[in-house]
């Protein structure tokens, strides 16, 4: 059995629901996986956003205009009097509960049920819309079943046996649409896979089933050489290995969740990236087979801080590494690159919410110098370190200041740290050498 995930472009207009529906009802067994409508999350947080200033008119004025822009999809998408009479009813539902939300103390637990609505709006509105189809669906509630950990890590045992519960109780149907995104924690609370989260649901539950193939459908013709956003004429990739495929998807590009292969690469269930506008398209396949050596891809991720830490008696003083590395784990703060010279190490890290609290720290120990506003550059292909013509890469990139260079620890990822307001034009010049075919 196949697992299919459309993301929120794939189901964010009724013509897209429709197309949607036409990729899925083909006779096999599937599981499909929904993100929200397109636009609807960005609402959701917003209406959070209102309710933690305490602005309760402006949330629910947000509210009433997400709620009858739903109610103009269900006329044009739902036909049937009373399948559309039964949506509307639960669709009011998910919206007065937005309202109570209005009224109460807000917290990080009634900030993830606010943006959980998303996915369950999607999903209840397309199963409906299959059923007046004539298709032999069922809706698998994720609550029942997708639960994370402490770590914030799947909980793997307990999806499989909450999954084959829920799924034995419809195994008569031929179509299973759940939620994306939104899971339990540890304590039973809804949470979420955060942004892009739908993704790596879809690889959980193949994982969970021993799935034949995992389909990531979204709106581009699988992953692509380069940032298609800053660099004109980029192409798809054919075949990505497992590891190259993580190394892009960690590294900025945004088809892909950072964590959405994790799940299947032990077992070589093979990942699909395909288009819903385009669904002859070949797209992308992410599998254990690696092609040729040399660079593949590109990609850049943005709003890195690039921490410089000297000390005068580094090589002397053992454990100092030790001590920095303590100080980012206590504020669970992850590293992107890493560095090191006879005084100093200079690190990496996109998440600056307690970076205040990480430099006062830091100063205790070393003569610390922090650069913003810095993007990592990173190539990917297999193999990539031991490529003949990799040294020419820093010839044509001789006017760009780069500020840190990560070669070596990965075969398969060069990463290069420079300023944001380079980016664009770094991106540009690797893709002409690498895939314009343009000679030094």
């Amino acid at each position: 059995m196949k697992v299919l995930k459309f993301g929120g472009t794939s189901v964010g207009s009724v013509k897209n629901m429709c197309n949607v529906k036409d990729i899925i009802n083909d006779g096999e067994k599937k599981i499909v996986v929904l993100s929200a409508m397109s636009g609807t999350t960005n609402q959701l947080v917003a209406i959070a956003l209102d309710i933690s200033d305490n602005k309760p008119n402006e949330a629910i004025d947000k509210i009433n205009k997400l709620h009858e822009s739903y109610f103009q999809t269900i006329d044009e998408l739902l036909l049937n009097k009373g399948l559309n009479e039964d949506v509307k009813e639960y669709v009011s539902g998910v919206f007065n509960f937005l309202v109570e939300c209005t009224y109460k103390n807000f917290s990080e637990t009634l900030e993830n049920q606010i943006v959980a609505q998303g996915e369950l709006l999607s999903t209840y509105m397309f199963n409906s819309y299959l059923k007046q189809e004539n298709i032999n669906s069922a809706l698998l509630p994720a609550l029942s079943f997708m639960r994370i950990d402490e770590f914030k890590e799947p909980d793997i045992d307990y999806i499989k046996s909450k999954f084959s519960e829920v799924y034995n109780d419809t195994a008569d149907s031929k179509i299973y649409i759940t939620q994306g995104f939104i899971c339990l924690d540890g304590n039973d609370e809804i949470s979420n896979l955060q942004r892009g989260g739908s993704d790596y649901t879809a690889t959980i539950i193949g994982a969970a089933i021993k799935a034949d193939e995992v389909q990531i459908w979204t709106d581009i013709d699988g992953m692509h050489n380069n940032d298609p956003r800053h660099v004109e004429n980029t192409k798809p990739i054919s075949n990505l290995s497992f590891d190259e495929a993580a190394e892009l998807a960690y590294f900025g590009a945004k088809i892909l969740h950072p964590q959405t292969v994790t799940p299947v690469r032990a077992d070589g269930i093979p990942v699909r990236l395909k288009n819903t506008m385009n669904p002859d398209a070949h797209g992308t396949l992410i599998s254990n087979s690696t092609s040729e050596n040399g660079i593949k891809a590109i990609a850049a991720k943005d709003n890195i801080t690039a921490i410089k830490i000297k000390s005068a008696r580094m090589l002397q003083a053992h454990g100092f590494l030790k001590k920095v590395f303590e100080i980012f784990e206590t504020y669970k703060t992850s590293i992107d690159m890493i560095t090191t010279s006879e005084v100093a190490v200079s690190l990496t890290i996109d998440d600056d919410k307690n970076l205040d609290k990480i430099l006062v720290e830091l100063e205790k120990i070393a003569t610390i110098e922090v650069d913003n506003n810095q993007s990592i550059v990173c190539l990917v292909g297999h193999s990539v370190v031991n490529h003949q013509d990799t040294y020419k890469l820093f010839q044509i990139l001789q006017d760009v200041k780069i500020r840190m260079i990560s070669y070596g620890g990965s075969n398969n990822n060069i990463s290069l740290l420079i300023n944001s307001k380079d980016k664009i034009k770094t991106l540009g010049k690797l893709n002409n050498y690498l895939f314009e075919l343009v000679t030094l």
